[in-house]
């Protein structure tokens, strides 16, 4: 939960993202295992995925989707005050992607970070950010979304494999007028539910050995059924709280961008919220669960279509692996750079 400061208010000041050339079908995929594009656009709506090539690590997406936010915002890379990475698939263990992220951009000295709270990361990276704007010590962060999930999905099990792709969402946050921005947030997380979504292989608990890699543990494993029942319930619960703590009501909010996962996910949240499925905003056909990546790249794709308008209520809200669970509510800002 955030605690304002009266006399800052923290806003997107500039959006960008980045997806892999490759298009990865259902066509595609039905070469390669048991399913069927019938099969998948009925229980996902995805039609399509994007995948990166062979040597496109997590921190080259997020590059590209930095540099667009930047543009997007009007300012240079110099200007910028901390960095904060989402992702799950980072370019390596250690040094976090957001620091190798740092030197493509030629910076030096500010404070750069990973953040992993699966395909709630955008949302807890911003929440994360706020709070160090408002403290006054920082003026300007960048907030990054990346994921390569294709790297941690298994083609040979049909019911994962056609959800995933690669891409990554980026925004420039800055202080903007009274009124604007952000306007209210809530993370959360169920550690206990953790094991339905994971990828057990790899880490200090499972680390990586011949076994590990015959048992196939380095790739995602998901209880779908009870990510389902998780996520459309948490979606509903966290839009209203963050929408009230805001002093505002459903009818106020213009858009719903929330993670791209599954179309009938999307589906049934509007159907609990009260929102027409027309505000929410889907990109999840093109581009299938791209993870921490998926609500900035969906934001980008919206501001950029000129449907967002300045002051519209705009609410952002996702789930993940953990489980985790991350909404915001703000008013958009299209004022140009502020501060």
């Amino acid at each position: 939960m955030r605690e304002s400061e009266p006399n800052r208010h923290i806003g997107v000041l500039g959006t960008g993202s980045a997806a892999p050339e490759h298009i990865l079908t259902n066509a595609e995929l039905e070469t390669m295992v048991d399913t069927s594009d019938d099969w998948i656009v009925s229980r996902t709506g995805i039609k399509e995925r994007r995948i990166a090539d062979e040597g496109t690590a997590s921190s080259q997406l997020a590059y590209e989707a930095a540099l667009r936010a930047l543009e997007s915002a009007t300012i240079e890379a110099h200007d910028l005050d901390v960095i904060i990475c989402a992702t799950v698939t980072p370019d390596m263990a250690f040094p976090a992607t957001a620091c190798i992220l740092q030197d493509l951009l030629g910076l030096q000295r500010i404070p750069a970070f990973d953040l992993s709270a699966g395909c709630s990361g955008f949302g807890y990276a911003l929440t994360v950010a706020e709070s160090m704007l408002l403290s006054g010590q920082y003026k300007k962060a960048l907030v990054v979304g990346v994921d390569v999930l294709s790297r941690i999905t298994d083609y040979e099990d049909r019911s994962t494999c056609v959800l995933f792709g690669d891409g990554a969402g980026a925004v420039v946050l800055g202080e903007v007028l009274e009124g604007f921005g952000i306007l209210a947030s809530e993370l959360g997380a169920d550690g206990a539910s953790g094991s339905v979504l994971q990828m057990p292989g790899g880490g200090s608990l499972r680390p990586a050995s011949l076994s590990s890699v015959e048992e196939r543990q380095h790739y995602i494993k998901m209880q779908g059924s009870d990510v389902f029942k998780f996520a459309v319930r948490i979606m509903d619960e966290s839009a209203k709280r963050v929408v009230e703590k805001a002093g505002l009501a459903m009818e106020d909010v213009h858009w719903v961008v929330p993670h791209q996962a599954n179309i009938r996910i999307i589906s049934a949240a509007a159907t609990r919220l009260g929102v027409p499925e027309e505000r929410f905003f889907v990109n999840v056909d093109r581009y299938g669960n791209t993870s921490a990546a998926s609500i900035g790249l969906a934001l980008d794709e919206l501001a950029r279509s000129g449907d967002l308008k300045h002051g519209d209520h705009v609410v952002l809200v996702g789930f993940g692996a953990g489980l985790t669970w991350s909404a915001l509510v703000m008013k958009w800002w299209a004022g140009g750079t502020h501060a």
